[in-house]
């Protein structure tokens, strides 16, 4: 949206929105785009002469319009795939923990007495919940956006978009 009012903008982001039913994303540089980066789902700023506005208004801040692929095609990779696992892995885990309690409450004779003494009950969530996530999130990268370069005998690294070419392939995972 160019050379349209901020309100204009903003009407443009949100018929989008209401009549694709679909995620947005706004990108804006300067005071007249906080309106439209507002209105969206995802809110990008970017550093520029117009001043701070865009990025104080935003979700995520950049420095320039090079930045984007590696926030959009990396980084949402990699929080498309971790959430979906999430939530796969919390449907696991709630169906071990309530199995056996549901076998028990014929044994028990529906007596409301549980399997699990309450400190079992609580480190079981505490520990599956939290540890086995956050270490996923840590260490799990499937894509790399730096390419290893040998040059003379020394491994060197160096940043290119060479991710690019497969930008249909990187969101596969949930098209299934």
């Amino acid at each position: 949206c160019c050379r349209v009012t901020p309100k204009q903008k903003a009407e443009v982001v949100r018929l989008i929105k209401t009549n694709y039913n679909s995620v947005t994303l706004a990108i804006g540089d300067g005071a007249n785009d906080v309106n439209m980066i507002q209105e969206a789902d995802i809110g990008v700023g970017l550093y520029g002469y117009e001043g701070m506005a865009a990025v104080q208004s935003s979700d995520f801040a950049l420095g320039e319009y090079q930045c984007l692929w590696r926030l959009l095609l990396v980084h949402g990779r990699w929080s498309y795939v971790r959430i979906s696992e999430l939530i796969m892995y919390f449907f696991y885990k709630n169906m071990v923990f309530v199995i056996p309690q549901f076998y028990f409450s014929f044994i028990g004779a529906y007596s409301g007495q549980t399997v699990f003494d309450d400190w079992l009950i609580t480190l079981y969530n505490l520990v599956f919940t939290s540890l086995p996530i956050t270490l996923r999130a840590i260490f799990e990268r499937d894509v790399y956006y730096k390419q290893k370069i040998e040059k003379n005998g020394q491994m060197k690294k160096v940043v290119k978009p060479h991710l690019k070419k497969y930008y249909p392939y990187l969101y596969y995972v949930g098209q299934k």
